[in-house]
C-alpha cells in the first residue's frame, strides 16, 4: 500500500513539472495575531518556501479579510519605517520569512467572528500562477508590546 502511495506521488510530482516547469512554491507556519483593538489591522505571518523556478509573491487573499497588505519593517536612520511591497521575489529553493520585526502581512477588516484559535483561510497568488491555499491559526494580541486597553 505505501509503496503504490510513493508511486501515484511521483507520478503526480511528475505531472506538476511538466505542467507549470517545476515545483511550486509552499506556504509553511502561518499564523495570525489578531488586534488587541478591534478594528485596527491583523498581522499575519508565514514562511514562503521557493520552488524549482524564481516566482514572486503577488498577492494574499482571504474570505474573512477586506483586504491583506504586504509590509517589510526597515531601519531608516535609526527610526523604524514600514513600506508596502508590491510584490515579494521568491528565489528558487529559498524560504522567505515572514516574521515580526520584518516582513509581515496586514490583515484590514478582518471578519469580527474571528477569535483566537480560529483558522483565517488564506490564499497566496504567485506571478508563476501558483495559487496556493492555508489555513492560519490565530493568536490574541500579545501583552507585551501592544498595551492593553480593555
Amino acid at each position: 500500500m505505501r509503496r503504490l502511495l510513493a508511486v501515484s506521488f511521483a507520478l503526480l510530482a511528475l505531472a506538476a513539472c511538466h505542467r507549470q516547469g517545476g515545483e511550486k512554491p509552499v506556504v509553511a507556519d502561518a499564523w495570525v495575531r489578531l488586534p488587541a483593538v478591534a478594528g485596527r489591522p491583523a498581522a499575519g505571518y508565514f514562511v514562503l518556501k521557493g520552488g524549482q523556478t524564481d516566482d514572486r509573491l503577488l498577492s494574499i487573499d482571504s474570505a474573512v479579510v477586506n483586504k491583506i497588505e504586504m509590509h517589510e519593517e526597515a531601519m531608516d536612520g535609526g527610526v523604524m519605517t514600514m513600506r508596502q511591497m508590491a510584490d515579494v521575489p521568491l528565489p528558487k529553493g529559498a524560504d522567505v520569512a515572514f516574521a515580526p520585526g520584518g516582513k509581515h502581512a496586514m490583515l484590514f477588516g478582518v471578519d469580527a467572528r474571528i477569535t483566537p484559535g480560529t483558522a483565517i483561510p488564506l490564499l497566496f497568488t504567485f506571478k508563476s500562477g501558483a495559487k496556493v491555499e492555508v489555513e492560519a491559526k490565530t493568536e490574541a494580541a500579545g501583552g507585551d508590546m501592544e498595551g492593553m486597553h480593555h
